[in-house]
């Protein structure tokens, strides 16, 4: 089947019931990869690029409109493209490592990025998960792109002309090209990288044409040499030429390994060996659609069923594989940590500071096997690292705070992930939370103050304390979980029990909320609640201060009492978006995307407050909730380039969107619960790995009908504010009676709050 006729029909059996109630059955093709792509530095609305690729695959593909070495690899209001790179960029601000790029041009020779560009326009651009294409307007050629996990097959129809090329720019901070006429093959490796990577990091890569070279040639920085096969140096790449036909199709098959050239052939041989186009493009839908199709969505609201399937798209992007399969079947990796190669799963490309909140829950929920492999991949960092990853791209990166590989580990075992060695990760959650690690954001930095004090004092230079701490409290509380779990030495868990209360050390009543605070005890006088940075990372203590996923009662108590409780969290959205930026010395994207969103000082763009709409339900009054995550689900997500209200950061904010749209978000990882909100769809079902489904009914919801009025579980009444993970695992109906008033008296009883530490005992 033609590829446009294949985006067709999906679309027309997607849309076809406009005005109706619609039941998804091809989720990929409401899918927007561009949503998030309108974004520049100092404000972003997703910071994300339009990935070609397979379900967390180790090789991304992507439309390269930024110079090399940009970040900001693609952006929708840029007007030319001057590549297809390979990509395993996580976010603009972690950059790209093992990167290079192919462009086809026609007439004069042209291989710098600047000649060689060509305007498009995004009439004449198709993007999918599993197809891209575009015109190229200068050079008359469509370049078509589908892809596997670690190959691309690319289809450039060419024009008729004499001179039409393929250039390949392996990039420069080092590289490798060579020429292979006789094969129609060029092979490389690019060195280029943003860090975290050993002095031996390459990416090796094979280029296989189907097509026969009538020229060929090198470059090395800005010289190029004709019929030169060879080069190595610090910028280096090739162009082959050829005499090309009206319409005249040309297939480009490429692989990469991190390990070798061999490894890179026979990936691209086991992958796409001697597919066609076509059966690729075919096969990669298929893909798409069994991993989107395990949450299907009925709602008569196109727009909504479009920006839940772009955000599960992004759910199931990274952390991307970065491990291989060699000659003889046997998983290997290149290690990041010590330039080995070893046996084994590793993965990479993921900041756990975004991601254990809500994106890892979701794996754990929806795809745990997938989960599983990414464990026994944490193993092997430890081993070969020596502590956890923290934000992995793909080694040890020195950014965020908090030691929250905790709350991804035991989440994962407390979800009912098994068959990997959960003592080795226990292992090296306890290494982590006692010790610094060979970096600020690798272990836990001011280890010696928490664990003596109970708090990372605010005059000691150690920048984001407060942050730090109430991170390490939730993080001991993971543990403390684990511990338990795997029956621990009674006074290891009692350690824990008394550190995960450390966040009360910061509670400052003369603002009633978090602060900084000094080694002798006192509380900054001049502290400012309004000031970013400083104590905290990338926001305030509006923002911080609810970060105390485990114990929201014994936030409460703090407080003064539900009522105070729940009229703080009112003031999140009523106090005006003022804020203090002197920390930063400029206005940094996370302020202004706050301040611009209409929502006081709500900042759903970053993710220290994502959860906090969720609390209501702990205070008795779960309509709050009900209303605030219907406000922000339909404000601040769009399937636009525009669509997202900050940076996307690798699945947490789109699973957030997921959760919600579901109707119950995961507050505290490494419980067993997710707090309820309100669907946001008339029907959802969810098809749980273990052949089960949830189906998740709410028939007369609506624009108006945001509150739930009853809840009935199989048919029986449920009052809870919570659901539990292996209820879920157990399948049923979850049948929500929707209203468009709040029912007072739902939920506003203790026995119907959520889990926290201060009411298990």
């Amino acid at each position: 089947m033609k590829i446009k006729s294949l985006i067709f029909l999906g679309l027309l059996q997607s849309f076809f019931f406009l005005n109706a109630q619609v039941k998804v059955t091809d989720p990929v093709e409401y899918v927007n990869p561009l949503m998030g792509t309108q974004s520049v530095h100092n404000l972003s609305n997703g910071n994300t690029y339009p990935a070609v690729c397979r379900p967390w695959g180790m090789n991304f593909w992507t439309p390269q409109t930024g110079k090399m070495g940009d970040g900001w690899a693609y952006t929708y209001t840029a007007e030319k493209i001057r590549g297809f790179k390979q990509t395993h960029q996580p976010s603009p601000w972690m950059n790209d490592y093992g990167q290079f790029s192919i462009m086809p041009v026609t007439g004069k020779t042209t291989f710098g990025e600047d000649e060689r560009a060509s305007w498009f326009s995004h009439k004449a651009e198709i993007s999918k998960p599993y197809y891209y294409s575009v015109y190229l307007a200068d050079h008359d050629v469509t370049t078509e792109i589908t892809t596997t996990e670690r190959a691309a097959h690319f289809q450039i129809t060419f024009p008729e002309n004499e001179h039409s090329s393929i250039v390949i720019d392996a990039f420069d901070k080092g590289s490798y090209i060579k020429i292979i006429p006789s094969e129609n093959k060029i092979i490389g490796y690019t060195t280029r990288n943003s860090g975290g990577v050993p002095q031996n990091f390459k990416n090796y890569f094979i280029v296989l044409f189907d097509k026969k070279f009538s020229t060929t040639s090198t470059w090395i920085d800005k010289n190029l040499t004709k019929d030169k096969l060879e080069a190595e140096g610090f910028h280096t790449g090739a162009v082959v030429g050829f005499e090309t036909k009206k319409g005249e199709k040309v297939n480009v098959r490429i692989a990469s390994s991190f390990i070798s050239h061999e490894q890179a052939e026979l990936n691209l041989k086991i992958e796409l060996g001697m597919s066609t186009f076509e059966e690729t493009v075919l096969q990669s839908k298929e893909e798409w659609n069994k991993v989107l199709g395990k949450i299907i969505v009925e709602d008569t609201n196109p727009d909504q069923l479009k920006t839940f399937y772009s955000c599960l798209y992004r759910t199931v992007c990274f952390p991307q594989k970065q491990y291989e399969i060699d000659k003889d079947g046997k998983i290997v990796h290149y290690s990041p940590y010590n330039g080995k190669i070893l046996p084994g799963y590793m993965f990479a490309g993921t900041g756990f500071w975004d991601t254990f909140r809500a994106l890892y829950p979701l794996l754990n929920l929806v795809y745990p096997s997938i989960n599983k492999e990414m464990q026994e991949g944490l193993i092997n960092d430890y081993k070969e690292g020596g502590f956890l990853p923290e934000w992995s791209s793909p080694g040890f990166r020195n950014v965020m705070v908090g030691n929250n590989s905790a709350s991804v580990v035991s989440d994962a075992y407390m979800k009912g992930l098994r068959g990997y060695d959960i003592n080795i990760l226990y292992e090296a959650l306890q290494h982590g939370a006692n010790n610094e690690g060979p970096m600020d954001a690798v272990g836990r930095k001011g280890v010696q103050y928490y664990n003596t004090l109970g708090y990372i004092p605010y005059d000691v230079k150690i920048n984001e304390n407060a942050a730090r701490t109430l991170e390490y409290a939730y993080d001991d509380f993971a543990i403390w979980k684990l511990a338990k779990a795997l029956n621990r030495p009674k006074k290891e868990i009692n350690l824990l029990e008394k550190r995960m209360l450390n966040y009360k050390k910061l509670y400052n009543p003369s603002i009633g909320l978090m602060s900084g605070r000094n080694k002798d005890g006192s509380f900054p006088a001049d502290f400012n609640p309004f000031k970013w940075g400083d104590a905290f990372t990338e926001g305030n203590s509006w923002h911080y201060s609810w970060s105390v996923f485990h114990d929201i009662q014994g936030l409460i108590d703090l407080m003064g009492g539900e009522k105070k409780f729940a009229a703080k969290l009112d003031e999140v959205f009523t106090t005006p978006p003022i804020f203090d930026d002197s920390y930063y010395g400029s206005v940094i994207h996370e302020i202004r995307e706050m301040q611009i969103m209409n929502m006081g000082q709500y900042a759903h763009g970053n993710q220290p407050i994502q959860h906090m709409i969720y609390l209501y339900n702990y205070a008795g009054e779960p309509w709050k909730t009900q209303y605030w995550s219907r406000e922000v689900m339909n404000r601040l997500y769009k399937p636009t380039p525009d669509g997202y209200c900050g940076d996307e950061d690798n699945g947490q904010t789109s699973a957030w969107y997921i959760f919600s749209a579901m109707g119950f978000y995961p507050v505290c990882p490494a419980t067993d619960e997710y707090v309820l909100g309100a669907p946001l769809f008339k029907k959802t079902t969810l098809k749980l790995e273990n052949g089960k489904q949830l189906i998740i009914n709410a028939p007369n919801n609506s624009e108006t009908n945001r509150y739930v009025n009853e809840l009935k579980w199989d048919n029986s009444l449920y009052t809870k504010n919570f659901i539990k993970h292996f209820d879920v695992l157990k399948g049923g109906e979850l049948n929500f009676d929707m209203s468009n008033s709040p029912n007072f008296q739902r939920g506003t009883t203790k026995d119907a709050y959520p889990y926290s530490y201060s009411n298990s005992k």
